[in-house]
């Protein structure tokens, strides 16, 4: 009886809640919908930078792309070759190396311009292990670029020490700034994020959005069990600093989410059609049903569920720039699925450009890579999806 009630109790808890919040009704988010598949189109991208070889285990991404005032195109991510954190990352390469793209002709073709390896990225003494997601953004002074890597000689906190499994550990997140892209590798390695809470000690995947109040760095945490994903942020203060992170905004759903939500992209909606007087954002996020993959029932319906690398793309919804109430846009299943290989699409980033949008993210192959692809979403075509 006493558990009955508790579970009624929070039922109605989380409807009150729910409805608490403010939406925009079933017509506009259906617009929503729309416009976001016509981005993430799986069928239309194309890949613009592949992994370093054509096997599972091995991709590009995890960051985000910029326009410099010239018109040119800059897209930052990292090189993941191999390497299982259950074995320990000193067994392979992983996150082997963070790497900048440039177009000159609108995302046509992108050449290498500037990369990273993990000892260039070692900082106050701690060995990088592993190189994960990382953003860039421009500044009155110039850029900066986030990134996160996993960094060795840290520990667990006390009481956990025994947690942390060989040759593997602790993420965190670092700032670099310089006048130019081509001048970052000279640039001082500052951390930004991290902390010693087991809950969300390891802090990784940056990602950045400015409203017309705040400038947020957002992240995604793990546990010290590395048994779920997460999202947070942090508010930037006067300068450099960001005032105590926000670890639980973004709860993670209960279908096909459950294990992971991580947020990789805030964007706003363009103020044109049904949307011209509204203030709405889409947050486009990872998500997964379980951390390791789980055999199916013979006869139960095959789907793609979402595991750990593989995850599936999900889409939510903020109005009036609360980002502390997200509502979901794929609440049972995910809305981004790869029609290769494990169905993995992951990582995505849109660039709003005055001609239309680019969008970014790692799809899944046939041959199990995942590699950046593009697709391009004219501003005429988002005009009349949002009409």
């Amino acid at each position: 009886m006493v558990i009955s009630i508790s579970i009624l109790s929070h039922h109605f808890l989380q409807k009150e809640l729910y409805l608490g919040m403010k939406t925009i009704g079933k017509q506009l988010e259906e617009k929503l919908i729309r416009f976001s598949h016509a981005m993430i189109d799986q069928k239309k991208a194309k890949v613009i930078v592949p992994p370093q070889k054509p096997e599972a285990g091995y991709w590009f991404g995890g960051g985000n792309m910029i326009e410099d005032s010239s018109g040119d195109l800059h897209v930052v991510g990292r090189y993941r070759n191999g390497g299982d954190s259950r074995t320990g990352l000193k067994a392979g390469e992983r996150g082997c190396e963070l790497a900048f793209f440039c177009s000159k002709d609108k995302g046509t073709t992108f050449e290498k311009t500037i990369h990273f390896n993990k000892a260039d990225l070692n900082v106050d003494g701690k060995e990088v292990l592993s190189i994960e997601g990382a953003a860039i953004q421009l500044t009155e002074n110039g850029v900066e670029l986030f990134v996160s890597t996993e960094k060795d000689h840290v520990g667990y906190p006390a009481g956990f020490e025994n947690h942390l499994k060989p040759g593997t550990g602790v993420w965190s997140v670092e700032m670099l700034s310089a006048g130019t892209i081509d001048d970052l590798p000279e640039s001082r390695i500052k951390t930004v994020l991290s902390t010693d809470d087991p809950q969300f000690v390891h802090m990784k995947d940056p990602f950045l959005y400015r409203s017309l109040k705040q400038e947020y760095l957002l992240f995604c945490s793990h546990p010290f069990s590395w048994s779920s994903s997460n999202t947070g942020f942090a508010i930037r203060q006067q300068g450099n600093k960001y005032e105590e992170p926000v670890y639980d905004f973004f709860p993670r759903g209960f279908t096909w989410d459950v294990a992971m939500t991580r947020g990789t992209c805030l964007f706003d909606v363009p103020k044109v059609g049904a949307f011209s007087d509204l203030e709405a954002s889409i947050m486009f996020y990872d998500g997964g049903e379980c951390v390791r993959n789980h055999d199916e029932h013979k006869d139960a319906v095959s789907r793609s569920r979402g595991y750990s690398c593989e995850e599936l793309g999900g889409a939510g919804y903020i109005v009036d720039g609360n980002i502390s109430e997200i509502q979901r846009l794929s609440i049972y299943e995910p809305m981004f699925v790869s029609p290769y290989g494990t169905g993995c699409s992951r990582y995505v980033d849109v660039l709003e450009t005055s001609n239309g949008f680019y969008t970014t993210w790692q799809q899944s192959q046939a041959d199990g890579s995942q590699p950046l692809v593009m697709n391009f979403l004219s501003r005429a075509e988002a005009n009349d999806l949002l009409a």
